[in-house]
């Protein structure tokens, strides 16, 4: 997240010295991809850990998966 924070400063630099734009995006592409990344990564801690701790437990583990499925669908969306 530090890194991805860094981008951000550096995107906020480069728009604020009037840099090319295809450069600019090709940093917000950047960006939007580590930002993926951690998404991805916390959606597995979910499945892993929340999902799996509820199942453990005998508990009705449903709201945890429509959880789950209801990040995936924001994060296809976005």
């Amino acid at each position: 997240l530090k890194r991805i924070e860094g981008q951000v400063r550096g995107i906020e630099r480069m728009v604020e010295e009037d840099t090319y734009c295809i450069d600019v995006l090709t940093q917000v592409s950047a960006a939007t991809k580590a930002l993926q990344s951690v998404a991805l990564l916390l959606m597995g801690d979910h499945l892993q850990h929340c999902v799996a701790d509820a199942l453990s437990k005998g508990d009705d583990a449903t709201l945890k998966i429509k959880e789950a499925q209801q990040a995936i669908e924001r994060l296809v969306k976005s």
